[in-house]
């Protein structure tokens, strides 16, 4: 019995040993055999070509459907916008405060009002203002839209098989990506943002709305029945109220969704708003312009991010239905007449309808001045610190052990001696993995060791294909694998595959070391409730925070180049690793955890022998989850020199080439898909195996 086991336990290493030689073939070959590299032209399919030829007749025949359309958008969006330019800004102030208030109570209240006052003390408030008057109109747009294709998935099965492969493509298609078709159909303008940022904020209501419309429960529905209900007032009465809770998770997700692409937005709309003050200030290297605009975007995420969450809270909603209908409306009513005082005092004291320019306090003169002293006297410290990561981490990855070590990077030459006694360390290190330990370690080792000797943008195209779709045949089954197969090979005849081997590569990169650093916070936040307390608050703030803002610190510092773009896509991505381990750490059932203390468990054992088994699965969607988050900033990072798919898209972008920006955009909606199919079944593997699901 035993030798059958172990006969069937070791069959799946046969495939990887068939994969091994091919890939060693491959690599062999390939400065004689180029197309083992790079495919030749001729058969590269003309995707990007056919996608100009469609986008070319349907905007011939519909441009002015989608004209008429931002006509119509035009007018809400002025009249936001022309609303909260006329208001006083006291008046806005007081308005936003009582929202707090009602939301959250008086301390969100307090940071909201200092934060809508430091908008005004540096001078963009009108800018702020333009801003909100375009995610006020795409909000909206965004709910109703989520609202009605929610409704109707759930109702239908027929309409729910649609609409959820096309999230998961809108949920992972680079933000770039959806201003090509955008921008060709509506034109430039203000009325983009609108547009694009209500596209792309619509797929967090769906889903939610859909989860929180499964999960009424059967008792409620039942009672809704018995009490004669008719099938529009059971969803209406008894559906959608008790599905709510969800729904407002959705409009708070929505809701920074759309804050988000408006600040994309700005690349090809932006004119007089917050999101063009980031840009422009960006792009012309004003440091400190820069970073003031970007506070002003981080501050209204904050806001609206609070604000939306807390009207998410259970408590705080059973709180505001135990009120009476005059203890509900006092708020609102002190609110109108604030802001009612406020704009009849405007017109008698000035500085209230616009603050005095001699008080503004606009330090961005003195930021880069502080900067530039920072980079004359310890730019050494930055250069080291740049040159140590990339030539002994970045480099490897990227082009391999072969091109990274010379006497310039690493300090001596990678002789044939060299050569021999890393395949003697890898050679033995496998043997001792495959019979001590499992042949998936062993076979893990002589993959990253041919990935570290070789480089991800030198590996074969076939070997990489192979590699991958084997593993996504054993983790996820042949559905995973054929689309694995075909995703990688779309990219390959495409002809998209060098920029899709940058893409991974830096994704890879910036993930690698989300999981060592976040997943090392997360052990000590799970295991130190100080550490915890001090951990949360800077996760939410780097989730909140728009993608534009988190490049400019790195940006400052490190200058334009790879090396910016790791470290932002690092800052961005690295906060679910850290939620999700220490998630799972301290959700491990309390029962296993006093089974292993009274058999005399350390400390240190309960850790790594008990808890961290158990919470892999959690780990690993923390992992999933990254690597999405990597991929949607690699795109933004092009605005700083990051090469691959996100600069294809951008690029793409500048010229109006919808074909190129569809093609490269999909391409990573593809990546980023077949990684999370791959670690979605391995961990669903891993449940099932522990006995979690």
């Amino acid at each position: 019995m035993r030798a059958k086991l172990s006969r069937q336990n070791y069959q799946g290493v046969v495939p990887w040993i068939a994969v091994i030689l091919i890939t060693s073939v491959c690599l062999l070959l390939r400065d004689q055999v180029a197309w083992l590299v790079t495919l030749p032209v001729d058969l590269i399919i003309p995707v990007a070509d056919w996608i100009n030829v469609f986008m070319d007749r349907f905007i011939g025949a519909f441009k002015w459907l989608f004209r008429s359309f931002n006509w119509l958008l035009s007018w809400p969006m002025a009249g936001a916008q022309g609303l909260l330019q006329w208001l006083p800004w006291p008046a806005t102030m007081a308005g936003f405060c009582v929202l707090a208030y009602v939301s959250s109570g008086w301390r969100l209240s307090l940071f909201t009002g200092l934060a809508l006052f430091y908008m005004v003390l540096t001078g963009y408030w009108l800018p702020s203002m333009n801003t909100l008057g375009i995610v006020f109109v795409s909000i909206p747009l965004a709910i109703a839209a989520g609202l009605v294709l929610a409704v109707g998935a759930y109702k239908s099965a027929n309409i729910n098989k649609i609409v959820q492969p096309i999230l998961d493509l809108m949920q992972t298609i680079p933000t770039f990506a959806y201003l090509i078709p955008i921008l060709l159909l509506f034109g430039f303008g203000p009325v983009v943002g609108v547009v694009a940022s209500a596209i792309y904020a619509c797929p967090p209501m769906v889903r939610n709305t859909i989860l929180g419309l499964q999960k009424v429960p059967s008792d409620v529905l039942e009672s809704g029945i018995m009490s004669g209900s008719t099938k529009r007032q059971l969803f209406w009465w008894v559906q959608i109220p008790s599905a709510l809770p969800n729904i407002m998770v959705g409009v708070n997700q929505t809701t920074m969704a759309a804050l988000s692409m408006v600040i994309i937005a700005a690349i090809i709309g932006g004119s007089a708003d917050i999101g063009w003050e980031v840009l422009s200030t960006m792009r012309k290297a004003q440091f400190g312009q820069s970073l003031l605009a970007g506070t002003v975007i981080a501050l209204i995420a904050m806001v609206l991010d609070r604000i939306s969450w807390g009207f998410t809270d259970r408590t705080r909603a059973v709180e505001r239905q135990h009120l009476s209908r005059a203890e509900r409306l006092k708020p609102w009513l002190s609110a109108f007449g604030l802001m009612m005082i406020f704009t009849l005092l405007s017109l008698f004291i000035p500085m209230l309808r616009v603050f005095p320019e001699a008080w503004i306090f606009y330090p961005a003169d003195s930021i880069n001045d502080g900067l530039r002293f920072i980079t004359a006297n310890y730019s050494n410290v930055t250069d080291a610190i740049k040159e140590t990561i990339f030539f002994y981490y970045l480099l490897p990855l990227k082009v391999g052990f072969t091109q990274a070590i010379s006497p310039f990077s690493w300090g001596f030459s990678l002789t044939p001696a060299i050569i021999s006694g890393y395949a003697v360390v890898l050679t033995a290190l496998v043997g001792w993995l495959f019979v001590k330990r499992s042949w998936q370690s062993a076979v893990m080792v002589v993959v990253i060791g041919g990935l570290l000797y070789f480089g991800i943008t030198a590996l074969p195209w076939m070997a990489f294909v192979l590699i991958i779709t084997l593993l996504a045949w054993q983790v996820g089954g042949p559905q995973v694998a054929a689309l694995s197969l075909f995703g990688w090979l779309f990219m390959l005849f495409s002809g998209v595959w060098p920029q899709a081997m940058l893409s991974v590569y830096m994704c890879l990169a910036a993930v690698v070391v989300c999981l060592l650093l976040g997943g090392g916070l997360g052990i000590w936040a799970s295991q130190n409730q100080r550490v915890s307390n001090f951990v949360r608050p800077i996760n939410d703030t780097l989730q909140s925070m728009p993608l534009f803002v988190i490049l400019i610190p790195f940006l400052m510092f490190f200058q334009i180049g790879e090396f910016t773009s790791f470290l932002a896509i690092i800052a961005y991505a690295i906060v679910p690793t850290i939620r999700y381990t220490e998630h799972g750490l301290r959700n491990v059932p309390q029962e296993t955890v006093e089974a292993a203390q009274s058999m005399g468990c350390t400390r240190r054992q309960l850790l790594w022998a008990v808890k961290m088994p158990l919470a892999i699965p959690e780990v690993m969607l923390g992992i999933n989850q990254t690597i999405l988050f990597a991929l949607a900033m690699l795109v933004i990072t092009a605005l700083v020199g990051s090469k691959g798919l996100g600069q294809s898209v951008y690029i793409a972008l500048s010229s109006a080439n919808a074909g190129q920006g569809i093609v490269a955009g999909l391409s990573m909606a593809l990546i980023a898909i077949i990684a999370d199919r791959i670690i979605q079944s391995w961990s669903k593997k891993r449940k099932q195996a522990l006995g979690l699901s």
